[in-house]
């Protein structure tokens, strides 16, 4: 439970120099300030890596990264100069500062992060982990809710986190995940997103994913939007952008702002709520970098930037932590703190999963303290349910970290299921977190629990 009471403070955001790490020494501000810069120097490997850090870090380092991303990494390694930047953001990095750094922690991954031998992935765990592909409704758009889809337009982001729920489609293949392609051309896969949802008036509410939209060429993006604002039954459209926060500089092009600008102006025009979702787990993200472009695009018409980011464990797992970020993007970006997640089920995550009752305490503890339309719902996205307040469990087993979950409405797969409103669901808490009662109990049932408990 967080002390009481938390005690707020106005803090001044600061761009941390860059020119404190050796690779960026000599990078002038007009070219930190350039996207396409920025995208031509993003850390791809181990080498590049070392190029921006040099002597700083030790061997060590290296060879733990190294060993994760021939081992375990379920995402390759893509990182903009402005991620990098916010890693140890207030001196020159050493070894044990960027072990502890809970921007590296999730961004960065080492072998030593994750937990050793069975521990590591959950006997649950799965590459989609919440059955997005079996809810699509044409290729790459998931109806998984009665009013709502997700559009995932491209599989590529501007940088790669480790813990992404997507991993078995989005970005590039790692030695442990052989990735996912599809198969329609971008046009053709766009064009029967469309038409499914003209043929479909009760969907109102779009997520236009991927992937990241920062990836996507503006024109093809703001065609695509604009035919959704030419589909009477639309009403919201949410584009999601962890790129705000890792490359801030794309959504500060000119050419991006006016284009923004015209569909938030249709997007007016018509009664559509027009936003745009980013991901922020860390309050050091949050620079003047980051707060310029949020501001721009609400300024550009955007009704709201707000932000979904995901409960990781050395992240940001405390309420302290949680509350610190808020403020930071609330005052400081003018970012609406909307979701926490918890992490999803997906292989060697378990370092970064927190139990369902350590969910129940941080949405306890953060509350009273932000205007309640910026207070974050903490969220289980809870397979073949959707999201559901933490505390909306039905039955929770603490000692086996079993919860069960109901759900109110049946997916598309679920039509002619009688008995979809009345099964219960289950979820599963890290047994490393468990009591000694718990994990003896899945040590003797781990090889018979490959099909939900309960």
């Amino acid at each position: 439970m967080l002390e009481q009471p938390y005690e707020y403070t106005a803090r001044e955001l600061v761009e941390p120099d860059w020119r404190r790490l050796p690779g960026f020494a000599g990078v002038t501000e007009e070219q930190w300030r350039s996207a396409q810069w920025q995208r031509v120097n993003c850390v791809k490997n181990v080498r590049q890596l070392r190029g921006v850090y040099g002597d700083l870090l030790d061997e060590a380092f290296y060879a733990d990264l190294e060993a994760d991303q021939t081992g375990a990494a379920t995402m390759s390694l893509l990182l903009p100069p402005q991620m990098l930047n916010t890693m140890v953001p207030t001196g020159l990095p050493t070894t044990a500062a960027m072990l502890a750094d809970p921007v590296r922690r999730y961004m960065l991954p080492v072998a030593s992060d994750r937990l050793a031998g069975d521990d590591a992935s959950h006997p649950h765990a799965a590459r989609d982990s919440l059955h997005e592909h079996e809810m699509w409704a044409v290729e790459g758009l998931t109806h998984r809710y009665p009013t709502k889809v997700l559009a995932e337009l491209l599989s590529t982001c501007p940088q790669y986190c480790g813990h992404c729920t997507r991993m078995d489609l989005v970005g590039n293949s790692t030695p442990a995940v052989p990735k996912l392609k599809f198969e329609l051309k971008p046009v053709d896969r766009q064009g029967a997103m469309l038409q499914y949802l003209r043929d479909t008036p009760g969907v109102r509410d779009v997520v236009v994913s991927g992937g990241d939209v920062a990836n996507l060429p503006f024109k093809n993006l703001e065609a695509f939007v604009a035919g959704l604002l030419e589909i009477d039954s639309v009403r919201d459209i949410r584009l999601a952008s962890k790129a705000l926060m890792g490359l801030p500089q794309h959504w500060l092009q000119a050419e991006v702002l006016d284009g923004m600008g015209r569909l938030a102006e249709t997007a007016r025009a018509r009664g559509v709520s027009l936003a745009v979702h980013t991901h922020v787990n860390a309050a050091q993200s949050v620079t003047p970098l980051v707060a310029e472009a949020a501001r721009a695009l609400l300024g550009a018409g955007v009704r709201d930037v707000r932000n979904q980011g995901v409960l990781l464990e050395g992240v940001n797992a405390t309420a302290g932590q949680l509350l610190d970020l808020c403020f930071a993007l609330l005052d400081g970006a003018s970012i609406t703190p909307y979701y926490f997640y918890m992490c999803d089920m997906i292989p060697s995550a378990e370092h970064w999963r927190v139990s369902l009752s350590t969910a129940q305490t941080l949405q306890h503890d953060v509350m009273g303290y932000l205007p309640g339309f910026a207070t974050p719902r903490i969220v289980c996205d809870v397979p073949y349910v959707g999201k559901r307040w933490v505390h909306q469990v039905a039955e929770y087993d603490r000692d086996l970290g079993i919860s069960y979950w109901t759900k109110n409405y049946r997916t598309g797969i679920e039509r002619t299921d009688e008995a979809a409103l009345d099964r219960r669901h289950t979820y599963y808490d890290p047994i490393h977190t468990l009591g000694p009662e718990g994990r003896a109990w899945w040590a003797a049932h781990r090889s018979s629990t490959l099909t939900p408990v309960g």
